[in-house]
């Protein structure tokens, strides 16, 4: 049984664990996704980027009360590269059954 390579964007466990959160909300705040995450803050920002630039995940800046606001949602491409990843990944689970 040969195995289908694994999405190497998905297959960090930062960015994995943010889209993770995504596929199950519209919208995330930044400081949310770092709660739920518990990163730094630098760390988050270096791989939303990373998704962004890949274009799974959109980032919107705008300000909430005189604050800086970043929000983030997946795309339809994340989305199926995420469900993708799951069924890849549940190969690979499910070799010895």
């Amino acid at each position: 049984m040969a195995f289908a390579p694994l999405d190497p964007l998905l297959h960090s466990q930062l960015r994995l664990a943010v889209v993770s959160l995504l596929m199950t909300v519209d919208s995330a705040e930044f400081n949310f996704i770092l709660e739920k995450t518990e990163a730094t803050q630098g760390n988050l920002s270096i791989q939303l980027k990373k998704l962004a630039a890949a274009h799974y995940i959109e980032i919107t800046k705008s300000f909430k009360n005189n604050y800086p606001n970043t929000t983030v949602s997946i795309t339809k491409k994340g989305r199926s590269a995420f469900e993708k990843y799951v069924a890849e990944i549940s190969q690979y689970l499910n070799a010895g059954k």
